[in-house]
């Protein structure tokens, strides 16, 4: 049984027009199809929209197929996008080099459409099933947003993409105020309630699909805000704060509140000398640490390596 493809996206890759149509012809009435007539065309649409699959022609001039594989390959960001060599050339010395450099089939010309379908949807299937399983093993168990995996991985193409882009990027990390002494109190049981109610509460106020938030360890949670400046950071962390509060949570032994209430620290990749993940992470931590030092229950950043706080 296949994983439905209707609505996935392949990419062709070829020279010669009439090639393109052909292929347009035979795949366009199940999937959404990408054009390209040079290697460099199908790396720039690929940069801007990732397909779910790649046919790809062997002989094009400026750029072959094959450099086309080997940077697609090299870019942590494209190397998971499945590869189809379609092309005249069946030496196998030629096939062995098309699936030495990463590329999941090799087709030859001239092509049969019963075959080039055939093929194409065992591929799409295959990669569709993998990116569930990949989805699924991004996802906390308990409170079911992010885990620390698919943030970390996400913190990482992030701040390649802003570098790339000169976009800024903020990042939030907040923690559950007095959440042992809750566990305590309350038992483990509605600690694990009250982290997803939370973690729940907090994803449906992220708007963007862009954002993330993820479940860093504990009580810990973080917040990743591509193309967002410092002052939007804290407006975003600003209504967290206020959406956790606004649950009336019990929290008797708290020593913030009567109730459940967070602390959030705000970073932005502009205020990071290195530009690297553990530079962002460690300012977020830093302005965390100040948040709770300062009595919980509010939102702390760093600008110019001097604290601002809204304080509430």
């Amino acid at each position: 049984m296949f994983v439905e493809t209707e609505r996935a996206t392949i990419l062709l890759v070829d020279d010669v027009p009439a090639n393109l149509s052909l292929l347009s012809s035979i795949l366009r009435e199940d999937y959404r199809i990408q054009l390209a007539t040079s290697g460099a065309k199908a790396l720039e649409l690929v940069a801007t929209s990732l397909p779910d699959l790649i046919l790809l022609d062997v002989m094009m001039p400026e750029m072959d197929g094959y450099e086309v594989c080997k940077r697609l390959k090299a870019n942590p960001d494209t190397c998971d996008i499945p590869v189809l060599f379609v092309t005249a050339r069946n030496q196998t010395e030629d096939e062995e080099l098309g699936l030495t450099l990463g590329a999941m089939d090799y087709i030859h010309k001239p092509i049969s459409p019963p075959i080039i379908k055939a093929r194409v949807r065992n591929h799409i299937a295959l990669k569709l099933q993998t990116d569930a399983l990949k989805r699924l093993s991004f996802i906390d168990g308990l409170t079911q947003v992010a885990n620390r995996r698919r943030f970390d991985d996400m913190l990482s193409n992030e701040l390649r993409r802003a570098a790339r882009q000169k976009h800024e990027l903020s990042l939030l990390m907040l923690d559950v105020d007095y959440f042992k002494l809750f566990n305590d109190h309350y038992g483990h049981g509605l600690g694990d309630q009250c982290l997803t109610r939370v973690a729940q509460a907090m994803q449906a106020e992220i708007n963007r699909p862009m954002d993330l938030i993820a479940r860093y360890g504990g009580e810990e949670f973080v917040v990743l805000l591509p193309e967002t400046d410092l002052e939007d950071a804290r407006k975003m962390a600003e209504s967290l704060r206020k959406t956790v509060a606004a649950m009336q949570i019990s929290h008797a032994h708290s020593l913030a509140a009567s109730h459940i209430t967070i602390s959030i620290g705000v970073a932005c990749n502009t205020q990071s000398e290195t530009n690297s993940a553990a530079e962002l992470l460690k300012l977020a931590d830093q302005a965390l640490y100040l948040a709770k030092q300062s009595g919980r229950n509010q939102v702390k950043s760093w600008h110019n390596k001097k604290p601002i706080s809204r304080n509430v």
